[in-house]
């Protein structure tokens, strides 16, 4: 890929304004309620909350692993609260969301790695919201293909689970994950139900070469994978891992025809696209 040295002028984030934007953020401090949006510094705030569209992040907001790329808090994670599932699905109620995403930090310390809380959150935003359609966005629950399963039994729309960078990358990016892990658990996602569309994300910019962008999409598509977003790596902070080079607006589209021609159902390829971004569009 092209290299620059400093941030482009096309990395612009626009400022949070708007009613809707306004109300959730009463309704999240209200609630005591996380989101990925403000957990991982979503350059898309703005837009999405202004459209009523949020991410919300369940089993707290720290999390026990210590991926270099991440803004969410890592540590040791709080006592669930099992109050939390109902809180969600009121908000999403009183915000009137027609497709909700859901998302949570990793819990490898509780024995079902908090796939309980998961359940029982779905089944509540769904009774108080009956014609709701659902997005998880996963952890990999360590391939325990037992807990996976219980996410593909209670039948989302879509499941996703972030693949996030290239295989000789991920040891250093994402330090307790693994890349033939996370392929896996989207390939059993699609095996066990070919109904539930799946989907996975990938960060540019972290020293990855072009080559192993286009190798790292096909081994996503031979998992079958319907749903690809593909957006600039922004260093949430100081301490976390550094952009190695911003890439060009016109090579985001590049990578988005060739995505489409690999059989990918859609592709979100830009400079701020993240995983949740317009996922709203991805259940049609």
């Amino acid at each position: 890929m092209r290299k620059i040295q400093r941030k482009p002028n096309w990395i612009k984030v626009k400022l949070p304004i708007g009613k809707n934007y306004h109300e959730l953020q009463k309704l999240v401090y209200l609630h005591k309620l996380n989101t990925i949006c403000q957990s991982a510094s979503c350059p898309n705030i703005g837009e999405c909350w202004g459209k009523g569209v949020a991410t919300f992040m369940i089993l707290g907001n720290i999390c026990t692993r210590s991926c270099r790329f991440c803004g969410v808090k890592t540590g040791r994670p709080e006592k669930v609260d099992r109050e939390e599932p109902k809180k969600v699905a009121e908000s999403i109620k009183i915000l009137k969301i027609k497709h909700a995403v859901l998302t949570s930090v990793n819990r490898d310390d509780l024995k079902d790695m908090g796939v309980s809380l998961w359940v029982e959150t779905i089944r509540e935003i769904r009774y108080l919201n009956p014609s709701i359609t659902i997005e998880t966005l996963i952890p990999d629950f360590k391939g325990n293909k037992n807990i996976i399963d219980e996410i593909i039994n209670i039948k989302p729309e879509v499941i996703s689970h972030n693949m996030e960078t290239v295989s000789r990358l991920t040891k250093k990016i994402r330090i307790q994950a693994k890349y033939d892990r996370s392929l896996k658990v989207l390939q059993y996602i699609k095996e066990k139900n070919k109904n539930i569309r799946t989907k996975t994300g990938l960060m540019l910019g972290l020293g990855e070469t072009k080559q192993e962008i286009i190798e790292t999409m096909k081994d996503i598509r031979k998992a079958k994978v319907n749903i690809l977003t593909i957006g600039q790596y922004l260093q949430p902070s100081l301490n976390h891992y550094p952009v190695h080079f911003f890439v060009f607006p016109e090579q985001f589209v590049e990578l988005e025809k060739i995505g489409l021609k690999m059989g990918f159902k859609y592709v979100e390829s830009g400079p701020l696209v993240r995983s949740s971004y317009h996922a709203e569009r991805h259940v049609k």
